[in-house]
């Protein structure tokens, strides 16, 4: 494994499960690396991609097949083991799933799915990748609960912190599910009931597994998982998660 593209707070050799977790457009690892302290039974580990955390000086990766394939290569997952993706990392998480398939190594135990319509329906939104830098920032600040008014402010910090996005937004934009048979694992999906993601689209999700498929929807938004009825729920569910694989 190359370490830069994980992240972890707590190494626990010997838990009973590990959970990879694939973060959102523009976001970093940090805020899920953190529920290891209510994980006592998980590792988790944070995908990093290039342009994003500790590697923020790094280009970012503008297509979802350069993203599979950099992570595959150089992500070594070690079994037992999980994913769990939010908004745009659910639709990477999917993808790595079954491109692990494709070359023949472990498959995770389990994959949860958040705040994302089913991958074979594609983006649900008008492109935004394009846009300027001053539309785009109006844009995040808008879809992302704020923040973005002090970052352009600051030239240096809005160089270093908008690449990420644009890259990402790109990734979600322009990617098209190919169709394949579903994943012979476990799925679940959990979304916030005031998103604009509707129920029936989150149930799609079950033509992409044959392996059981289970449905959460959480008050909250679209980052219903910084809630605390939210995050306690999802972090409920990964706690039983972990019970069941290690007496099954």
């Amino acid at each position: 494994m190359t370490p830069k593209w994980t992240v972890r707070r707590l190494a626990r050799p010997d838990a009973a499960l590990r959970l990879y977790a694939f973060p959102h457009s523009g976001g970093s690892p940090g805020e899920f690396v953190r529920w290891a302290d209510a994980l006592p039974d998980v590792e988790v580990f944070g995908v990093q991609l290039p342009g994003h955390g500790s590697r923020i000086a790094e280009e970012p990766l503008t297509s979802m097949a350069e993203v599979v394939s950099a992570v595959v290569d150089n992500v070594a997952f070690e079994p037992p083991f999980a994913f769990f993706g939010h908004s745009l990392g659910a639709l990477v998480a999917h993808e790595v799933a079954l491109e692990l398939r494709e070359r023949g190594r472990p498959r995770p135990e389990l994959l949860v799915v958040s705040a994302i319509p089913a991958a074979h329906l594609g983006p649900r939104r008008a492109p935004v990748h394009h846009l300027p830098d001053d539309e785009l920032i109006s844009f995040i600040d808008g879809s992302y609960g704020g923040g973005m008014a002090n970052v352009a402010g600051d030239p240096e910090l809005l160089a270093m912190v908008l690449p990420a996005y644009r890259a990402d937004f790109k990734v979600y934009e322009t990617y098209r599910y190919a169709p394949r048979p579903p994943l012979d694992v476990p799925l679940h999906v959990f979304g916030g009931r005031d998103d604009d993601i509707t129920e029936d689209r989150l149930a799609e999700w079950e033509r992409h597994t044959t392996a059981g498929f289970g449905l959460t929807v959480l008050p909250g938004g679209h980052f219903y998982l910084r809630d605390a009825p939210g995050r306690e729920e999802v972090l409920s569910f990964l706690r039983s998660s972990a019970s069941r694989v290690a007496t099954p």
